[in-house]
C-alpha cells in the first residue's frame, strides 16, 4: 500500500484538504486495526441510535418526490428506512429497510469503483476529472463553461462518461459488467432491474441524451453515446433496499472488501480517492453543507436513497422519497446527520 504522503501527492489541488484530513484521521484508510477502538460504538448503541433517528424524523412531511422522472412521483412518500452496516457485517435497522427502491445516482460511486479497479484512479482523473462543478447535477451549461467539459464523475455528465469507460466490446457486455458489479457490492446474486423505472427514465431522458452527445462531440465520451445512455439509465433503474445499500457502503468503509461475502471489489489503496470525490461532490450543491455538518463521504440519489461512509468502521444508509430542491432526501439527510452527530463520526472529529 502506498504511504499517505505519496497518495496525497497524486490528488488534484481541489481535493488535497479532504485527502489530507482523511489521511490524518484514517492512516491505512479502512484498516480496522489502525483505528482507536476505544470509541467504537457498541451493538446496543448502534441499534439505539438507528431507532432514535427513525423515530425523530418519521413524521417529517417536508419536500416532495422527484417528478421529472414520472415513475418516482408514484412511490409512497411515507416510506422511511435507516440502516447501519458495520465492517464485520452486522446490520442494524429501523423502518422500511426491506423496501426496494430505484438506486438512481446513489449507484455512481460503485460504478466508479469498477472503473478505478479496471484502469486506476489516474484514468478517472484524466478522462473525467474530479473537481466539483458548482452547478446542478444535470447541468448542460457546465459542459460549455468548463474547459475540460466533464470534471466530476458524480454528476450526470461524469457518470455517463464512467459507463462509457467500462471495458466492454458491446452494450450487452457493458450492462452485464455494470449490473454484476452493483450486485457484488450489495452482496447479492443479482439486483433486480425495474423495467418500469427504466422505461419511464429512458423515454424522458432528453437531457441526459443531450449530455451524452455533447460529451461525445468534445471527445469526453469513450463509447457510442446511445449505448452509454442506455446502460447508465439501466444502472439507475436497479432496485436496492436500504440494507443492501448499507452493505454497498460498508464495502468501502471496509477498504474495498464486502463485509458479507468477503469479496474484494476495490483495491484498498484506491479507496481514499473514491471517498475524496464522495466528500466533495456526493451531495451535489449541498456537499459543502454536508461536509460541514455530518463530515462523512456520502452519495445521494433522487430515488430517495443516501449512503454515508465511516472509513474503517461502518456505513449508514437511509431512504425516503421526499426530496429538497437540491435533489437530496430530507428525512435520509437528517437521519444520517443525526447519527453522525450522536456518535461523533465526522472524519474531522479526530476520533
Amino acid at each position: 500500500m502506498l504511504n499517505n504522503s505519496t497518495r496525497l501527492g497524486s490528488l488534484p489541488t481541489g481535493l488535497l484538504a479532504a485527502g489530507a484530513l482523511l489521511a490524518i484521521n484514517l492512516t491505512g484508510c479502512a484498516t480496522a486495526d489502525a483505528r482507536d477502538t476505544s470509541t467504537t460504538p457498541t451493538a446496543v448503541q448502534l441499534q439505539a441510535v438507528v431507532d432514535q433517528a427513525h423515530a425523530k424524523f418519521k413524521d417529517l412531511k417536508d419536500g416532495k418526490n422527484a417528478d421529472y422522472i414520472p415513475i418516482l412521483a408514484t412511490i409512497p412518500s411515507e416510506l422511511f428506512g435507516v440502516a447501519i452496516v458495520t465492517n464485520d457485517g452486522k446490520v442494524y435497522t429501523a423502518g422500511d429497510t426491506d423496501y426496494a427502491f430505484a438506486i438512481e445516482s446513489t449507484s455512481k460511486p460503485f460504478n466508479l469503483a469498477m472503473v478505478m479497479q479496471e484502469q486506476g484512479p489516474e484514468a478517472v482523473q484524466e478522462k473525467i476529472g474530479v473537481e466539483p462543478t458548482g452547478l446542478p447535477f444535470n447541468s448542460k451549461i457546465a459542459l460549455e463553461l468548463l474547459k475540460a467539459r466533464s470534471v466530476n464523475p458524480l454528476v450526470n455528465a461524469g457518470a455517463i462518461a464512467q459507463v462509457s469507460m467500462v471495458q466492454a466490446k458491446d452494450e450487452d457486455e457493458r450492462w452485464s459488467k455494470v449490473r454484476g458489479n452493483m450486485s457484488a457490492f450489495a452482496g447479492v446474486k443479482e439486483l433486480p432491474l425495474s423495467d418500469e423505472t427504466f422505461k419511464s427514465e429512458y423515454e424522458s431522458s432528453w437531457s441526459n441524451r443531450a449530455i451524452a452527445n455533447l460529451l461525445y462531440n468534445y471527445d469526453r465520451l469513450y463509447s457510442d453515446p446511445e449505448e452509454a445512455l442506455v446502460v447508465y439509465t439501466k444502472q439507475c433503474s436497479l432496485l436496492v433496499t436500504t440494507k443492501e445499500l448499507g452493505v454497498m457502503g460498508a464495502t468501502l468503509s471496509n477498504g474495498g472488501v464486502n463485509p458479507v461475502t468477503g469479496k474484494r471489489l476495490l483495491n484498498e489503496e484506491y479507496v481514499p480517492e473514491l471517498l475524496s470525490v464522495m466528500l466533495t461532490a456526493g451531495f451535489y450543491d449541498e456537499s459543502g453543507e454536508w461536509s460541514y455538518t455530518a463530515g462523512l463521504p456520502a452519495k445521494t440519489g433522487v430515488g430517495g436513497g443516501i449512503v454515508a461512509i465511516v472509513p474503517g468502521e461502518m456505513a449508514i444508509a437511509a431512504f425516503s422519497p421526499r426530496l429538497n430542491e437540491a435533489g437530496n432526501s430530507i428525512r435520509a439527510t437528517k437521519a444520517i446527520n443525526y447519527i453522525s452527530e450522536q456518535l461523533k463520526l465526522s472524519i474531522f472529529d479526530g476520533r
